[in-house]
């Protein structure tokens, strides 16, 4: 009975710990629809936070690569004053990047809701 208990307090907290991480991220960073996203990617920094293999399958025309995992060491290569528009395959690790983003100072983040998969617009592919 006790294992039972257990289990249900570390489900139980993994359900308050998802509540509450994604009530910070809608605090943070914008989701964005595919309209809105194409709106204005073309006058922010159009970050691509997937990893280096998944970019080169297809990305966002105009996107840089900066995978979530290399963030913390390229953040010389983002600038506070523009607007940051984040994207990764379905939108969870681009989530993540802003929560770190935001905690190093940038203010105006975005992400497009359902990610690279639901993009319809123009893409390049180096493979």
């Amino acid at each position: 009975m006790s294992t039972l208990y257990f289990l249900l307090i570390i489900i139980g907290a993994i359900i308050v710990y998802t509540v509450i991480t994604r009530l910070y991220q809608k605090r943070i960073v914008k989701t964005l629809s595919e309209q809105e996203f194409r709106e204005g990617y073309r006058k922010a920094q159009l970050i691509d936070v997937r990893e280096p293999n998944e970019y080169e399958g297809g990305h966002i025309l105009g996107a840089r690569n900066i995978p979530l995992s290399q963030l913390k060491t390229r953040l010389v290569e983002l600038r506070q004053d523009k607007p940051v528009y984040l994207y990764c395959q379905s939108g969870m690790r681009s989530g993540r990047a802003a929560q770190l983003l935001y905690r190093k100072g940038y203010k105006n983040l975005s992400h497009l809701q359902g990610g690279f998969k639901k993009w319809g617009g123009k893409i390049k592919s180096k493979k």
